[in-house]
C-alpha cells in the first residue's frame, strides 16, 4: 500500500455521484469491491457500510482496527459552472503538487479517506482484522452514523480518516445543531414604473463552517443583509433573495432583486459603489477576489410585501456569524461559533434561512441556538432546531493515541501536533453508540472544503499513508 493505490482509487471515486442522501452509487461500488475481492461485507438501513478483511497468519491476537471515512461530499459549484453532481465525473487537475477541482468541491472530504480504506483492504500488509466502516449523509448532519446499531461493527479501536491537516491528530471535537427560520410572506404588485436590478455579493472564499469560522471570511449572505439594511429608508421593493447554499459551508454568493424609481435606484447605486469600498477594505487582505455590484434584471410582476421585507432584511443584518468563544482551556481554539449558511426562497410565501452552530460545550450550543432563534423570532419568523449530535472529548487515557504519536515521531523526526477541532466528526456519536471506543482522527492536508477550488495536498499525502501503514501493522 502506497500513495499511488490510495490516488488511483481515489481517482474512482471522483466519477461516481455521492452527494449527501444520495450515495446509493457509492454504496454499490462499495459493495461490488467488496464481492471482487471476497472481503465480508454488510449494509445497513441508513445505507452504511463495512468492509470486514480477517487477520493475517500470526496476527489473529492483535486488537481489531476499525477505519471509518463517510462516503458522502458536500457537492457545490461556481455560478455560471455547468455541472451536474448527479451524473457529472468531478473535473481535477494535478497542479504544483495540488490535486484541484478548479470550479467544483472536489470530494477529498472524504473521498481520501474513503480510498485510503480500500487500499488497505486489498494491501498485503501484515496486521491484525480490519473492519473498515463508511457512513453515509455525514455532511448533512450525521445522518448514517446517528442511525448506526451497537455491534455493527466490534473493534474497540477506531481511525477516523476526516481530517483536514496533515501533522496533527485530532483526539477531540465540536458538537453541532441546526436552526432554521422561515418567513411566510404575501405578494405585492410591483409600483408601475419601477424599474429592476439585481444587488449581488459573489466570489467570496467561502468554506468549512467549522474549519474556516474563525479565519475572518466574507459570509455573502451577511453582506447582503447589512447594504440591504443600509437603505431601507428608501422607497424599494424586494422581488426575491437567494444567497449560499449548505448549513456547513460559508456562503459565498447572495443576491437580491430589487424595484425602485430611476432615481432611486440611482442613489442606492451610490451607496452599493461606497459599500464595495468599505467592503474592499473590510475583507481586502483576505478576500482578493470578492465582488459587490449591481446588475441588470428582468421585470417582474409581483414583490414580497413590504413588512416582510422589511422583517427580513432587518434580522438578515442583525443575525451573528463567526467565532461566539474561543476555549479558555484550549490555546486558539473555536469553543462556539454560528455559521448563517443561507436564505432561499423555497416555495410559494415562504423564505427559509438556514444556519449551524458549533460548539464542544452543550450549553454554549444551545445558547447560540437560542440566540439565533431570538433574532428571527423577533422578526416574526418560525424557528425550529433539529439535527443536534454530540461533542467528542478528549480521552484522558488513549493508547491509539499515544502509538500514533510514537508512530509519527519515528517515522518523521517530530512530534505530531495533538488536539481538538471545531468541526463536527461522528466520533462524539460512536463514543454514545459503542462505550470504550478509544479512537482518534488523522488525515491529509486538504484546503477550501465545501467550497470550489477544493484541494489536496499530494506530498502531506505520502506521510498520511506512511503513518496508515505503520499505525495499522505495528499496533498491539
Amino acid at each position: 500500500m502506497n500513495s499511488e493505490s490510495v490516488l488511483s482509487f481515489f481517482k474512482e471515486i471522483t466519477a461516481i455521484p455521492r452527494e449527501s442522501g444520495h450515495e446509493e452509487h457509492i454504496i454499490a461500488y462499495l459493495q461490488e469491491f467488496a464481492a471482487k475481492n471476497n472481503f465480508e461485507c454488510k449494509t445497513d438501513d441508513a445505507g452504511n457500510v463495512l468492509i470486514t478483511k480477517p487477520a493475517a497468519k500470526g496476527y489473529e491476537n492483535v486488537p481489531t482496527i476499525v477505519l471509518q471515512s463517510h462516503s458522502d461530499m458536500v457537492c457545490e459549484k461556481n455560478e455560471g459552472v455547468e455541472h451536474d453532481f448527479a451524473k457529472d465525473p468531478i473535473k481535477y487537475i494535478i497542479k504544483d503538487g495540488w490535486m484541484i477541482a478548479p470550479d467544483t468541491t472536489l470530494g477529498a472530504d472524504c473521498g481520501i479517506g474513503v480510498a485510503a480504506q480500500m487500499a488497505l483492504l486489498v494491501s498485503d500488509l501484515p496486521c491484525g482484522k480490519i473492519e473498515c466502516l463508511f457512513t453515509t449523509a455525514e455532511e448533512t448532519g450525521l445522518d448514517g452514523a446517528m442511525a448506526l446499531q451497537p455491534g455493527f461493527f466490534t473493534g474497540k479501536v477506531l481511525l477516523n480518516l476526516d481530517s483536514e491537516d496533515e501533522g496533527e491528530i485530532f483526539v477531540g471535537c465540536a458538537g453541532g445543531l441546526d436552526t432554521t427560520a422561515e418567513f411566510h410572506y404575501m405578494t405585492e404588485p410591483v409600483v408601475e414604473d419601477f424599474e429592476f436590478e439585481t444587488v449581488f455579493v459573489k466570489d467570496a472564499m467561502g468554506g468549512h463552517s467549522g474549519d474556516d469560522i474563525n479565519k475572518g471570511r466574507a459570509n455573502s449572505v451577511q453582506l447582503l443583509g447589512r447594504f440591504l439594511y443600509s437603505c431601507l429608508d428608501l422607497d424599494w421593493q424586494l422581488v426575491s433573495i437567494d444567497g449560499g447554499n449548505k448549513r456547513n459551508a460559508i456562503a459565498r454568493e447572495a443576491k437580491a432583486v430589487i424595484a425602485a424609481e430611476p432615481d432611486t435606484l440611482d442613489i442606492i447605486n451610490e451607496r452599493l459603489e461606497a459599500y464595495a469600498a468599505e467592503v474592499a477594505e473590510e475583507y481586502g487582505a483576505i478576500e482578493t477576489e470578492l465582488k459587490v455590484g449591481y446588475d441588470e434584471a428582468p421585470a417582474a410582476a409581483e414583490a414580497i410585501d413590504e413588512m416582510t421585507a422589511w422583517n427580513l432584511v432587518t434580522a438578515l443584518c442583525a443575525a451573528p456569524h463567526g467565532v461566539l468563544a474561543m476555549s479558555q482551556e484550549i490555546e486558539n481554539f473555536v469553543e462556539t461559533s454560528t455559521n448563517l449558511a443561507s436564505v432561499k426562497m423555497t416555495g410559494p410565501g415562504i423564505i427559509r434561512i438556514g444556519s449551524s452552530q458549533r460548539s464542544c460545550v452543550t450549553a454554549a450550543r444551545r445558547a447560540a441556538a437560542a440566540k439565533m432563534e431570538a433574532c428571527f423570532v423577533l422578526a416574526g419568523a418560525v424557528v425550529k432546531h433539529e439535527g443536534e449530535y454530540p461533542g467528542w472529548a478528549p480521552a484522558a487515557v488513549s493508547p491509539v493515541r499515544d502509538a500514533c504519536v510514537a508512530s509519527y515521531k519515528k517515522l518523521f523526526g517530530v512530534e505530531p501536533k495533538v488536539k481538538a477541532i471545531h468541526a463536527g466528526l461522528e466520533c462524539g456519536l460512536f463514543t454514545e453508540k459503542f462505550p470504550g471506543l478509544d479512537m482518534i482522527s488523522f488525515g491529509p492536508t486538504l484546503r477550501g472544503v465545501h467550497a470550489p477550488g477544493e484541494r489536496l495536498d499530494l506530498a502531506s499525502l505520502d506521510k498520511f499513508v506512511a503513518l496508515l501503514v505503520d499505525l495499522v501493522t505495528n499496533y498491539r
